[in-house]
């Protein structure tokens, strides 16, 4: 069964809206572990926009599953890494005018940067999952770098199918290709593979039938669906699509 980790970025985003002390992001993971979630994911970005450091300090403290966190490989988010000590970091591009996150590290040109991160992290007990491309190159270069774990970037599958796998073309088949070999390549590379990005109740079902994908981290949509019913009927919706994926 694929594990399904929450991202609760946009509880945050609703509250620094207001610079509000609510809705709190730790009230929220903990809902979302109730209802089925098997990780928490958080985004601690350079410019702060919705996750704070304290966030990430009483989550730490507070959840039972585990914890992972995105971040730039920069030193900055090191040494925020190595205060924290989540259980796992997920290194990813960032952009200070992005909406949200544009496409997958380049591991030919952050090597010498990821390959440092990984080197400190790995002695305090931290694994290290990248965020790239489904592109096998990427998915060796990351095993050269010594990752345990590749995240692969479903946003244009996503894109591919925005309303449904009623509405499914051409692209969709392409794009799901790419995420298959992708997988393939990571597992025979011995590494755990995950993927998120755009994923949402109407189009993760393909996504979640891959038996190479052990786990997928999704935050929108969910948090969309919380929106009108709920964190716990929103988490438990995506928990059953997971448990029972249809093709």
């Amino acid at each position: 069964m694929t594990r399904l980790g929450v991202n609760i970025d946009h509880i945050a985003t609703i509250r620094q809206a207001r610079r509000a002390p609510e809705p709190d992001p730790v009230a929220a993971a903990i809902l979302a572990e109730l209802a089925g979630a098997d990780g928490i994911t958080i985004h601690l970005r350079g410019d702060r926009r919705h996750i704070q450091d304290s966030d990430a300090r009483r989550l730490r403290e507070t959840i039972t599953t585990r914890l992972n966190m995105e971040m730039a490989p920069n030193e900055a988010m090191l040494q925020a890494a190595l205060e924290i000590r989540p259980d796992t970091v997920t290194l990813v591009p960032e952009s200070p005018n992005e909406i949200t996150t544009q496409g997958g590290l380049d591991l030919l040109s952050t090597a010498a940067e990821v390959a440092a991160f990984i080197r400190h992290a790995r002695p305090a007990g931290i694994d290290i999952s990248l965020f790239i491309d489904p592109v096998e190159g990427q998915v060796h270069k990351a095993a050269e770098l010594g990752a345990k774990i590749i995240e692969l970037n479903t946003a244009s599958y996503s894109e591919a199918v925005p309303k449904g796998l009623h509405l499914r073309g051409e692209s969709f088949l392409q794009e799901l290709e790419r995420i298959v070999r992708a997988a393939r390549a990571g597992v025979e590379c011995g590494l755990a593979v995950y993927a998120g990005h755009g994923l949402t109740y109407r189009n993760v079902s393909p996504i979640a039938a891959l038996p190479e994908i052990e786990e997928l981290n999704i935050g929108h949509n969910i948090i969309a669906r919380a929106a009108l019913v709920g964190l716990d009927q929103a988490v438990r919706e995506m928990v059953h699509l997971l448990q029972s994926p249809r093709s």
